[in-house]
C-alpha cells in the first residue's frame, strides 16, 4: 500500500520510499523512513493535499508525493488480527 491510499486516522509503519536524489533526503529529513510511524490525520475537502503525523509534527504532502512512500498498516487495539485471532499465520 502507499501512503496515498492509508485512510484517515490509521497508523502505519513506512517500509519505503520510491523518491530519489533531494526528494529523498526531504523525505527522509521529515520522518518518512523504513520503519518509522506515520498517521493520516487531516484530508483536504477536496482529498488533496493530505496532513500526516509524524515525529510528532504534521507534515503535508500531495497525493502524487504521497505515492512514492510505501507503508504497512498497523492494526489498531482491540482489531482481532492484532491479536492473532482469526489469522493462520
Amino acid at each position: 500500500m502507499t501512503l496515498d491510499e492509508l485512510p484517515e486516522g490509521v497508523t502505519a509503519l513506512v517500509s519505503g520510499l520510491e523518491a530519489a536524489g533531494s526528494e529523498r533526503r526531504r523525505l527522509t529529513a521529515l520522518g518518512f523512513f523504513p520503519g518509522g510511524t506515520v498517521q493520516a490525520e487531516l484530508v483536504s475537502p477536496l482529498g488533496d493535499p493530505v496532513a500526516y503525523r509524524v515525529l510528532g509534527s504534521l507534515v503535508v504532502l500531495r497525493k502524487g508525493q504521497a505515492r512514492g512512500i510505501h507503508v504497512d498498516p498497523v492494526p489498531a487495539p482491540g482489531d482481532p488480527l492484532a491479536a492473532g485471532v482469526g489469522h493462520d499465520g
